[in-house]
This record gives C-alpha cells, structure tokens and sequence, in this order.
C-alpha cells in the first residue's frame, strides 16, 4: 500500500497554516485526510465525512476531475511526476468545486466562478486559475456536427449533439429579449466523416 507521507505545517503570512505534502508516496488514503483537514479548516463537516480522493489511471489530459455525485477527487496519476506541490494544487483546485457546489446546494453555479474563487481561497488557493499547464498530452477532437440558426445562418460546429433544443444567443437577444424562441433554433446541417 505505499508508506503515508507525513503532513508538514508551514506558516503563511499571518493568516494560519497550509498543509503542504512532503515527499514520499502519494496514497489515497494520505491524499483523503489531507482533504478531510483541509475541509474542516475551511468549516465544512459535513463534506469532511462524505469526500473521497482517488487516483484514477483513465484521467489522460486533465489533472484531476471532481464527481459531485459521489464527492469525490479523482487526480492523474501522472501529476505526481511533477512534485508534491502540483498534488497537493490539483487536490486543492479539485476540492475546491466540491466545496462550491456544496455550498450553493441544488442552486447552479459556474465551474470557476464566484463560489468556485471563494472556495479556493478558504483552501488556501489564492489566484488560482482555471486550467492547469501542465505538460500533459492533449487530445484534439474533431468538431463534425454543423448546425446553422434558421434565422441569421450563423454556424456553430460540435463534438457532441445538442441534448435538447438550443437557439441561436445573437437572434433571441436582438428580437426576443434574450428568451429562447423556437425560429432561432440552430438546425443540423451537416454530420462530417
């Protein structure tokens, strides 16, 4: 199972500790109660009992990915090979949108928006950014389904279909107030090989 890495308080600037992960290996249950304590400082019990931190070999050109189904981290292995700091950053960043997405409750919020900012500063992140940069492998995907608004024939390409019924943004704000309107409806155009 891999020997825990010992936790290693350093103080940082006036305003109290950060947990900043030593050297040595990065196991899950190491990597769950630096969670669990992160979350009790930022003043969230009941998320502390229910996270969950896993490694996940799947996760190629992300860093980590939060499931707020479940709450739980899971991390790219490969972010180890760049050091305990980037671990313990993605881990952060991770818990972070477990920590917004609690708060909020059943309301939406924006992945990296205000609650998402917030949270990341009551974790110890301040000026995080949105997207990491590391040098993983990024994967480039075709965009093959053209869609075209019925009414102004702007085109929009996708990976991935429209679930439901999506109109064209310049059309409903320039003549329906900014609501949706089945005439802006963007339409399949095209399905390319």
């Amino acid at each position: 199972m891999g020997r825990l890495f010992d936790l290693v308080k350093n103080m940082v600037g006036g305003n109290g500790t950060q947990l900043v992960l030593s050297l040595g290996d990065f196991t899950e249950i190491a990597l769950e109660t630096t969670a669990r304590h992160l979350l009790a400082r930022a003043g969230c019990r009941e998320l502390e009992q229910m996270v969950h931190v896993r490694w996940n070999r799947r996760l190629k050109t992300t860093a980590g990915l939060a499931n707020f189904n479940h709450w739980t981290v899971s991390l790219n292995p490969k972010v180890a090979t760049f050091g305990p700091e980037e671990v313990d950053r993605t881990l952060r960043h991770e818990l972070a949108h477990l920590l917004a997405r609690h708060r909020s409750g059943r309301r939406r919020i924006q992945p990296h928006g205000a609650e998402w900012q917030q949270a990341c500063a009551d974790l110890g992140l301040n000026n995080e950014k949105r997207c990491h940069e590391l040098p993983l492998p990024r994967r480039k995907q075709s965009r093959k389904i053209v869609y075209r608004c019925r009414h102004c024939h702007t085109e929009v390409r996708r990976v991935r279909p429209f679930r439901r019924p999506v109109a064209c943004i310049k059309c409903c704000r320039a003549y329906n107030r900014g609501r949706y309107d089945e005439r802006y409806r963007f339409e399949v155009i095209a399905r390319l090989e």
